[in-house]
């Protein structure tokens, strides 16, 4: 069996959510979904290196046109994994256990600003005002495709 490199059409179905992890990294599975759509021209409404992409290429210091050349290029998530993995900045398992996790839980707490417009998004689509930012962008993705 062919490992599955096609890009998803994200004008149909959402990418994967960002608490879903490959190597321990969030965020990093959902990035491909949108780079491979990206490729295709299938992104619909979404957006790749956008800031929740830019967090994760921030954390390993991954340039993001140099990972879209190489998603480009047809591989497999295993193989994007280690790419990513031997790309930018060398990190333990600790630190993407630890980073991954304060990504996973983020609410904006420590930022007023911030805080404020994610308790308005979460209030739009039904979830706590305090819940998280993934929680938010997994329920946005369910409401999208619920029209």
């Amino acid at each position: 069996m062919t490992p599955d490199t096609t890009a998803k059409d994200l004008t149909k179905v959402a990418p994967r959510s960002p608490k879903l992890t490959a190597g321990g990294y969030a965020i990093l599975l959902r990035t491909i979904d949108k780079c491979r759509a990206s490729i295709a021209g299938t992104i619909g409404e979404y957006h790749f290196d956008c800031p929740l992409d830019k967090q994760f290429f921030g954390f390993k210091n991954i340039v993001a046109e140099e990972f879209k050349a190489y998603v480009a290029e047809g591989h497999t998530d295993e193989e994007i994994l280690g790419w990513v993995v031997s790309h930018g900045t060398t990190k333990t398992p600790e630190e993407v256990s630890a980073w991954t996790a304060s990504v996973i839980a983020n609410n904006y707490s420590g930022q007023p600003e911030k805080k404020a417009w994610l308790e308005g998004e979460n209030a739009k689509v039904g979830l706590a005002k305090d819940a998280t930012l993934f929680d938010f962008l997994d329920a946005d993705d369910i409401a999208s495709f619920k029209k």
